[in-house]
This record gives C-alpha cells, sequence and structure tokens, in this order.
C-alpha cells in the first residue's frame, strides 16, 4: 500500500492541483463575468500551483523516462559510448537538482526569517516557494531509481 501511494505520489498529487487550479479559475472568470468582480487571489494561487505542477511533473517525467534528451546523437553511439552518455547526463541532472534544492532551501530560509508573504493573500511565501527543495529532491530519488532500473537492464535506452 505505502509503496503504491509512493509509486503513485506525484499523479495524485498533480491531479489534486490541477483540479483546485480548475476551479478557482472557473470561479473567477463565472465571478467576473456575472459580478463583474474578479477574485484578486485567483492569479496569485494559480501561478504558485502551476509551478508546483511544473515541479511535480519533471519528477514524473524522470520517472517514465520521458524527460528530454537528445536521441539523434545517443543513437549512433557505440554500445561504450551510450554508457558514457547516460552516467554523464545522470551526473548532470544529478548535479542541477541538488543545487536546485540547495538554492531552494536557502530561498525558503530566507523568507521564514525575513517574515516575506505573498501580495494578494498574505500567506507565507514559503509555503509557495517550498515546493523547490522538496521537489528537487523527489527529482533526485526519481532520477536515481531510472538510473538503477536502467543499469539494471542490459541495453541503455535513455537518450543522454
Amino acid at each position: 500500500m505505502i509503496k503504491k501511494v509512493f509509486d503513485n505520489f506525484e499523479e495524485l498529487l498533480g491531479s489534486v492541483i490541477l483540479v483546485v487550479m480548475a476551479v478557482i479559475t472557473f470561479a473567477n472568470v463565472v465571478t467576473r463575468y456575472f459580478i463583474l468582480y474578479a477574485l484578486a487571489f485567483t492569479e496569485e494561487v494559480t501561478i504558485y500551483l502551476f509551478v508546483w505542477l511544473v515541479m511535480l511533473g519533471t519528477a514524473i517525467a524522470f520517472k517514465k523516462g520521458a524527460n528530454l534528451s537528445m536521441t539523434f546523437v545517443y543513437d549512433k553511439l557505440p554500445a561504450r559510448g551510450k554508457k558514457l552518455c547516460f552516467f554523464a547526463s545522470t551526473a548532470l541532472s544529478l548535479a542541477f537538482f541538488a543545487l536546485l534544492a540547495y538554492l531552494g532551501y536557502v530561498q525558503v530560509s530566507d523568507e521564514i526569517a525575513l517574515s516575506v508573504t505573498s501580495p494578494s493573500l498574505a500567506i507565507p511565501m514559503w509555503w509557495y516557494t517550498v515546493s523547490l527543495p522538496v521537489f528537487s529532491v523527489l527529482i533526485i530519488v526519481r532520477i536515481m531509481q531510472a538510473a538503477a532500473e536502467t543499469v539494471r537492464g542490459d541495453e541503455f535506452r535513455r537518450g543522454c
């Protein structure tokens, strides 16, 4: 049960976020049309939820091996070149998301220390930006899972 939840965590949370975004945006359209009044908070919430959704989508892409890759060059490489390319791209991806996690942590720490709040709702900004370090760590886990799965296989199917 726990494994199933962890394996589908991104899809479940992403679905909830997408529904919330759709409902909030639809509510804003309805109030603007019928009451001639726009709900100010909807843009803020939708934009920040979109950041969460992008990070979740990135984790899903790495989990499913659907991340961007340059297969044109990769497919022409010999087996040894494919392995080298695979390990290099995996290492670079891990380094990038580790840096993003660290910088996200620094940003969240600063926002907590300075008590920064959002413009419309006055919600602590770290509620929004905590997605960067948290989901960067999740993406790192998914990259390592995908790499382990690929290494266990006979063929390096993923591109660079």
